[in-house]
């Protein structure tokens, strides 16, 4: 690193000072931090082969641009060990894509969060979980990558962002990784990056709605409840206006590859299967009753079936699987994929 620190330094008695010192300014997410020192800043930096100064991209709607010092700064803070800021870089900078529309998300009483998945091998060597237990606790890398991207967009993005009506837990922190065993091409060769390369795709996306099926011995029939919880009323895109994220957990993912399906083919079938009619969408508040249309014209949960991530990911035992609503309209806010520098040893 060639270019000094230029981040405001604030003297404190000790680490413990200077956790409360972070929870009375308000630059926490109500939970303690790691002290983010000089040396732990640039530790950091080194382990991702960047200079503090170099820009990851701009916020116009805030005036904000985001630099890779501040982003050390608040991965120190979530905890990251330094070899985790590479992931955080590159989350940082697909949810700073104009096509991710941050302002919208961010800044929406609908309560969405940024959900960080974690594809290719470098997230397999930092341990990044895409097994048991893969939203919950327990597991340092996805908790603390989680957590730096929300401290990012708390402390750097400029003002309170957090307008949400209810929120959910995903606001602390939301990171997955992805089982890649073969049965089903990964998402980010499907979002056209190479099999072997190390790739981040954020989402803006709702608490995960767990599917459970524990009869169907046919993907018609795991698919058939997952449909159903994808075009509940009470979702936000049961109007068709968005992205949708399906997490099939392994058994249900055994099931269907053993029945020779494609994650295409899943998509195509959600996407024909979760529909509702203009009727239905009026009776149930999402659209107004005078609005102007057909009452039997058929309404999909997503606008295509590429509009239809899937990923697997969970334990191995277990029948549940979720469907993650996203967030407005996908020309306002669409998921971004970035890869991940990794440097040379």
């Amino acid at each position: 690193m060639t270019m000094p620190l230029t981040s405001a330094r604030i003297e404190t008695a000790g680490p413990l000072e200077a956790m409360e010192v972070f929870l009375e300014r308000g630059w926490t997410d109500g939970l303690p931090v790691v002290p983010p020192t000089p040396d732990r800043i640039e530790a950091a930096l080194a382990a991702a082969g960047v200079e503090p100064g170099a820009v990851l991209g701009t916020i116009p709607e805030r005036r904000r641009t985001v630099t890779a010092e501040k982003v050390a700064v608040n991965a120190v803070m979530a905890g990251c060990r330094p070899e985790y800021l590479p992931v955080v870089l590159a989350a940082v900078r697909a949810m700073l894509d104009p096509a991710f529309g941050l302002h919208g998300p961010a800044a929406s009483t609908a309560g969405v969060a940024p959900l960080v998945i974690v594809n290719g091998p470098y997230g397999r060597a930092i341990g990044v979980n895409a097994g048991r237990n893969v939203f919950g606790p327990g597991h340092r890398a996805n908790a603390t990558i989680g957590r730096a991207v929300r401290l990012v967009l708390h402390n750097v993005c400029g003002g309170v962002f957090d307008r949400g009506t209810l929120g959910h837990p995903g606001r602390y922190t939301y990171c997955i990784g992805e089982i890649e065993d073969g049965r089903f091409d990964p998402l980010h060769v499907e979002r056209g990056f190479g099999r072997d390369e190390s790739v981040v795709t954020v989402m803006a996306a709702e608490a995960p709605n767990q599917v459970s099926n524990h009869v169907s011995t046919t993907p018609e029939g795991i698919l058939a409840t997952i449909a159903d919880r994808m075009r509940a009323l009470g979702s936000a895109n049961v109007g068709g206006r968005q992205e949708m994220l399906v997490v099939l957990c392994p058994e249900h993912a055994a099931t269907v590859a053993a029945a020779g399906w494609t994650k295409r083919q899943v998509r195509e079938h959600l996407w024909r299967t979760a529909v509702r009619t203009r009727g239905e969408l009026k009776a149930g508040g999402v659209l107004p009753p005078d609005a102007p249309g057909d009452d039997a014209e058929v309404v999909h949960a997503t606008p295509a079936p590429e509009d239809l991530l899937v990923v697997v990911a969970g334990g191995e035992a277990g029948r549940f699987s979720a469907v993650l609503p996203g967030w407005a309209r996908k020309s306002d806010c669409r998921a971004v994929s970035v890869r991940i520098a990794v440097p040379e040893r």
